[in-house]
């Protein structure tokens, strides 16, 4: 790569499709979240959870009442370690188009196949805290979606905001069919309003319903189950993710904003050039993500979910 300076090139690159997993990701929030984490080896996480003594009376003789200050390093293993790689044909771009051509690739590959993914296994994950939990929210005997979506939903913001106070930022993540009816029914005329939610840099409007934000997720991604190939094996050569064979619906998934952490110890591209690539004459792409969404268990009565 004589006119593109490889390094600078491979830094800009992971940027710039870190930029693209912010934008697509329906969950790509939750790595605002995540601060203070401290990793131990490679795979395991310290996150500290705080806990605190209440206040006490004042004595005007005795003075402030003692109290304390508990700090728990909670250990947390990452299980996903992702990656792929990818070559193009050095006949297939000349040296002023790879950045180009590769951007564009490597941009889709992440908006088709790694946000996707992201939210499958971050989404599936927060469902099962909920339903280990019997954190769930249902239609009631002889109710339908069409005709009670709004009061589900309300119910779900309501149990969220009675664990963590009405001045916590609530999400709701919401499949299709919950969507659709949602802003189909003729309740939210006096309730719902546009509010701006931040990701990262990246500013967006979403509905919002008594202060919580509204968001849709793709119907493959809301699921409470998921196999991911390996990519190799026979049979799963294709990799990505698939759902599982005994997988629910996740019609509602309610949680505060900051519940969930999304932890990432590698988002990083390789380049290889045709020179520097000892398998063929080809230019080289490794891509890897290696990550887990971890929910303190102080958050996990929190996160509260549909499932059908």
């Amino acid at each position: 790569m004589s006119t593109i300076n490889t390094l600078d090139f491979e830094s800009k690159l992971t940027d710039e499709l870190d930029k693209a997993v912010v934008q697509k990701s329906v969950t790509a929030f939750m790595a605002d979240n995540s601060f203070r984490q401290k990793f131990v080896g490679a795979r395991t996480v310290l996150i500290p959870d705080v806990d605190f003594s209440g206040l006490g009376n004042y004595d005007r003789d005795g003075g402030f009442a003692n109290g304390s200050v508990t700090v728990n390093q909670e250990s947390y293993r990452l299980t996903q370690d992702r990656a792929r790689s990818f070559s193009i044909d050095r006949e297939d771009m000349d040296e002023t188009g790879i950045a180009g051509l590769a951007g564009q690739i490597m941009g889709e590959f992440v908006r088709t196949k790694v946000a996707p993914e992201i939210d499958a296994y971050a989404l599936s994950k927060l469902a099962g805290i909920a339903t280990e939990k019997n954190q769930t929210v249902e239609l009631g005997s002889g109710e339908t979606l069409a005709d009670n979506c709004f009061k589900l939903v309300n119910n779900a913001i309501e149990k969220v905001a009675g664990e963590v106070g009405y001045d916590e930022e609530i999400v709701v993540f919401v499949n299709p069919a919950v969507y659709s009816a949602l802003m189909n029914t003729t309740e939210l005329n006096r309730t719902l309003e546009m509010g701006e939610f931040k990701k990262g840099e990246i500013s967006t409007n979403l509905h919002k319903i008594n202060n919580a934000y509204i968001i849709p997720v793709a119907a493959p991604r809301m699921k409470t189950a998921y196999t991911f190939n390996d990519g190799v094996t026979e049979g799963e050569t294709d990799g990505g993710f698939l759902p599982g064979a005994d997988a629910d619906e996740i019609g509602i998934l309610a949680m505060p904003k900051k519940a969930g952490m999304l932890i990432k110890k590698t988002d990083k591209v390789r380049v290889f050039t045709p020179d520097r690539n000892q398998q063929m004459d080809a230019y080289k792409f490794d891509y890897r993500l290696y990550y887990d969404l971890l929910v303190k268990k102080s958050n996990e009565n929190s996160i509260y979910a549909y499932i059908y």
